[in-house]
């Protein structure tokens, strides 16, 4: 199998530096204002469109462009794909699963176009993550509180679905492959493999970053698991990336970077939301108070590459770019082999 180049790069520039992924579209498309008739654009669909931000890169690719733009020159080393929702599962919501490979392809298009052009400028790495999110539906848990049993989708079908997401992001020119927002292992678990065929079947290497999203304070995704018994779960995909998005501003998440950075063999990236929403669901969190957070972590040199979710805008990322700058990057440890186990909770066999 050929390795990968762009994961080479990326481990190199890792080692000098913490790098800088991108922030949330969600939150830049709303301040757009747009109106159904842009997300439609010329498509004839049966549905309402208005929220699917996924197809704004065939109908509006203008917007997404100027986003992911707006990202690099914060200084973002790494762009992600505007590709959240753009699955079979998810697209079904707005009668819009036809176009899913042509969404994929187009978003790609357009954080690869953006992302050359910004090397070719300056002569640094950028990198492009083709991202998947966890659909709506989950592999683990029952949508039928009277039905335990239930399941909305089996593995082998979540595990197709990916696998053509990420067929077509891979096509349209990306560099890695981000499952992100993981609320469910098994959703994970599911991508992962879909990733891993993707990459024999093409015979060559492709990378893969992972992000968990803890749902309480205990530290636990929807589907009940610890930060560490995660990691054990997944460890085995050899990920470029391991970390923690969404649901947590960065200083609720801090406690839970350490447990990360401390039993990950991998780099972690983090890119915690712009602290939680108000009453009326928007992120108060200015950029400053979101660089002296960040600042601490790269203080403590716990993270290799830091960005943002929710709420977060181009002025946070800056603000990220310019706490971390200088600071050393975390060192991935060299760990000792041990057996490690997980259910909800890790078990470690000592050696």
């Amino acid at each position: 199998m050929t390795p990968s180049a762009a994961a080479a790069r990326f481990r190199e520039q890792a080692a000098d530096r913490v790098l800088i992924t991108d922030g949330a579209f969600g939150t830049m498309i709303q301040n757009y204002g747009l109106q159904e008739a842009d997300y439609r654009g010329d498509y004839e669909l049966s549905l309402d469109q208005k929220g699917n931000n996924d197809l704004l890169v065939l109908t509006r690719a203008d917007v997404i462009d100027a986003i992911t733009r707006a990202y690099l020159d914060a200084g973002s080393d790494i762009v992600s794909t505007n590709t959240f929702n753009a699955n079979t599962i998810s697209q079904e919501d707005y009668g819009a699963v036809h176009l899913v490979r042509d969404m994929n392809l187009a978003a790609a298009g357009i954080a690869r176009k953006a992302a050359d052009e910004y090397q070719a400028r300056d002569g640094r790495p950028r990198f492009v993550a083709g991202a998947i999110g966890p659909t709506n539906k989950t592999l683990s848990l029952s949508p039928d509180v009277n039905d335990p049993g239930f399941r909305a989708v089996d593995f082998d079908t979540m595990k197709d679905v990916y696998a053509n997401q990420a067929e077509a992001l891979l096509d349209g020119g990306c560099d890695f492959i981000l499952i992100e927002t993981i609320f469910d292992t098994l959703n994970a678990k599911a991508a992962i493999m879909a990733v891993i065929e993707v990459s024999e079947r093409r015979g060559v290497e492709v990378p893969v970053m992972i992000s968990m999203t803890i749902t309480d304070m205990s530290g636990r995704n929807l589907s009940g698991h610890s930060v560490e018994a995660f990691w054990y779960t997944v460890r085995h995909a050899r990920p470029l990336t391991i970390g923690l998005n969404c649901a947590f501003g960065a200083d609720l998440l801090r406690s839970h970077v350490q447990v990360i950075s401390g039993i990950a063999d991998a780099l972690v990236m983090v890119y915690p939301n712009a602290g939680l929403p108000n009453d009326l669901g928007e992120y108060d969190e200015q950029p400053e108070t979101t660089g002296q957070f960040i600042r601490e972590w790269a203080e403590g040199q716990l993270v290799n590459v830091v960005g943002g979710c929710c709420g977060s805008t181009p002025g946070h990322i800056a603000a990220m770019a310019a706490a971390v700058k200088g600071h050393a990057p975390r060192q991935v440890p060299n760990l000792k082999v041990k057996t490690t186990l997980a259910g909800l909770d890790p078990m470690i066999l000592a050696a």
